[in-house]
């Protein structure tokens, strides 16, 4: 399941060029990874008040087109993994005519709340898991 979230760009998203600094993408990609955990039934609040921490082990942004100052644009947030203590997110930026910008991933570890490797818990596995999507 591909969840969208849209996002105007803002003034100061962008560098002297005009373009969206290039850390902010990292940014959207965390607002479409809260909004799809929101649609799916399990956000961040409700996953870390039950002692779960998904912290973010590694990260990557493939740039293809600059988004603009006051365009809108379009984060595409999907699933690709849930197995063990990882979960794996994807990411494609699109503008509203639908050109791609950039594409991503972010890979997540699961961890208690003393901040130690746990599997991912059952239900987590069931609201999130691509197959169940």
């Amino acid at each position: 399941m591909v969840i969208p979230f849209s996002y105007r760009v803002i003034y100061g998203d962008t560098d002297q060029m005009g373009v969206m600094y290039y850390a902010n993408y990292l940014r959207l990609f965390e607002a479409g990874r809260c909004e799809y955990m929101q649609v799916k039934g399990c956000p961040y609040s409700e996953v870390e008040k039950r002692g779960v921490l998904l912290p973010i082990s590694e990260a990557h942004v493939n740039y293809i087109k600059p988004a603009l100052f006051d365009e809108t644009i379009t984060v595409h947030t999907k699933v690709d993994l849930v197995k063990g203590a990882r979960v794996n997110f994807s990411y494609e930026v699109t503008k509203a005519q639908g050109d791609l910008l950039a594409t991503g991933f972010t890979n997540h570890a699961a961890l208690d709340s003393d901040r130690r490797v746990i599997r991912v818990p059952a239900d987590l596995i069931e609201l999130l898991s691509p197959e169940n999507c």
